[in-house]
């Protein structure tokens, strides 16, 4: 019986969770539908006859922006030990900062883009 009960306290220690793997990948992907977005926004603000130069202006920004806000999400998940990022006390914290990551990275260009079609 301790045998087994051994191996089941190894293999549970197999499938924890890494949080700070799981916030890098969250982060990347994000990046990845952010940046998709961003672009298909703007090529169909281009394509709708926006003639200034105001889409490629946000587009830069955007980009400028979006990469520090990912490195300020990632961060504090990074500067884990080994033990808190196995820790399962922090899977509310990491909730919340991967609700938070995604609505940054989905709203952000539906807002801007929304927001310059009212300025234009």
């Amino acid at each position: 019986m301790t045998e087994l009960s051994q191996q089941q306290t190894e293999q549970a220690g197999a499938c924890t969770r890494d949080w700070r793997k799981s916030m890098s990948d969250h982060v990347a992907y994000a990046l990845l539908v952010y940046t998709g977005l961003q672009i298909l926004l703007t090529i169909k603000a281009l394509s709708a006859g926006v003639t200034t130069i105001l889409p490629y202006f946000v587009l830069v920004f955007l980009v400028v922006a979006i990469i520090p806000a990912c490195r300020w999400f990632e961060k504090r998940w990074t500067q884990m030990s080994d033990e808190q990022a196995s820790d399962e006390a922090y899977a509310a914290a990491f909730r919340r900062d991967v609700s938070g990551l995604w609505a940054l990275a989905i709203l952000l260009p539906l807002a801007l883009t929304g927001l310059c079609k009212l300025v234009l």
